[in-house]
């Protein structure tokens, strides 16, 4: 990954975050790999629900490594564009429902 506004280097200091917190950091990785394992939902696409919702939430850390998985799992890069631009119009979407909180105010 290149260094975006979150540096790579960072993520090694997760293994003090282990040393403090090991079981509930163990239990995390556990829920996540039952997460993404196969089910009714084939892995290319939780891989690319992912990717919509790493845009969301803005971890640079899961877009670049749902994106490769995607693309581990058969997604195209059409795909992949379709899935970003989804998260784009939610978010524009949530933007819009709480413009209903300054509309208010202004009532």
């Amino acid at each position: 990954m290149q260094e975006y506004h979150y540096d790579k280097e960072g993520l090694k200091y997760l293994k003090t975050l282990g040393n403090l917190k090991k079981e509930q950091l163990e239990s995390f990785s556990d829920f996540n790999n039952k997460a993404f394992a196969e089910g009714a939902i084939p892995p290319k696409y939780k891989e690319l629900i992912a990717i919509a919702a790493a845009h969301i939430t803005r971890c640079p850390y899961c877009i670049e490594g749902h994106t490769r998985r995607a693309k581990e799992n058969g997604a195209t890069d059409e795909e992949i564009a379709e899935a970003i631009f989804v998260a784009v119009a939610m978010n524009a979407g949530a933007s819009i429902a709480h413009a209903s909180i300054a509309m208010k105010v202004l009532a």
